[in-house]
């Protein structure tokens, strides 16, 4: 990432992005909370991209260089934290849970950031107070470093909808499946199949986010029909895209 910006201190507060806008390569001395309480949003390190939608919160460790980009019209807030305020014991960027009442404490806190009350500081013991509860459910595209296993996940990067057999996929850049498969595991942390349908996924819910409908994004992510990628939808997120788009 070029041209990496360095902010000691960690942004708190609201800052639309328009779609397709985002924040250009960063880091800071602080960790980091980052919510789209409209809209989606996702992050990219050099270990690859992590999404999140309404319903999760992403977790920025101090010193990660990192950069946003906003999918559909997304209403970003941030909330810096000091080193010492690691309730989950994070040192790598993570996608949280996020429950109504912590939506809400993040919306509240980054309301009015110029604030020093004794109640900004009661509501921001409470919001750290849930923050330790919160569970890592990943969106998590990892990024392959060796040019091999690269090359071949560029393909599905281009098109995601590309059904071809990992042996196939690697036939076309001349890498045999075995040596793919071993990769996959030592630099994905995962099989080829689970890498495919967490790219699918990620995806999906950026095209979810620019209004493209149900039934076209499971067509152009690559599942065979509307009700299979609703049955893969709902067992990652925990609901419906139909009600994805209502969060």
């Amino acid at each position: 990432m070029p041209r990496i910006r360095h902010t000691p201190e960690a942004t708190t507060g609201l800052r639309p992005l328009p779609a397709g806008g985002g924040i250009d390569a960063h880091r800071h001395d602080e960790h980091q909370i980052v919510y789209a309480g409209r809209g989606v949003l996702a992050v990219t390190t050099d270990a690859g991209s992590w999404l999140a939608p309404a319903n999760r919160a992403l977790w920025i460790p101090a010193g990660a260089v990192h950069e946003h980009r906003a999918y559909g019209a997304t209403d970003l807030h941030l909330v810096g934290l000091a080193v010492a305020d690691n309730p989950l014991r994070l040192e790598q960027p993570a996608v949280l849970g996020v429950g109504p009442l912590l939506r809400e404490l993040i919306i509240e806190y980054t309301a009015r950031p110029a604030d020093t009350g004794a109640e900004r500081r009661r509501l921001r013991a409470v919001l750290l107070d849930q923050l330790r509860h919160c569970a890592e459910q990943p969106v998590h595209v990892p990024a392959a470093g060796d040019p091999r296993l690269s090359a071949v996940c560029a393909l599905l990067h281009d098109d995601p909808a590309d059904n071809r057999t990992l042996r196939q996929l690697g036939a076309a850049v001349g890498v045999g499946e075995r040596t793919l498969t071993r990769l996959c595991a030592a630099e994905l942390g995962m099989t080829f199949p689970q890498w495919r349908t967490q790219l699918r996924l990620h995806h999906a819910l950026r095209l979810l986010a620019e209004g493209v409908p149900v039934t076209t994004v499971a067509h152009r992510c690559g599942w065979a029909s509307s009700s299979a990628f609703i049955d893969v939808f709902r067992r990652a997120f925990g609901h419906t895209p139909g009600a994805h788009r209502a969060l």
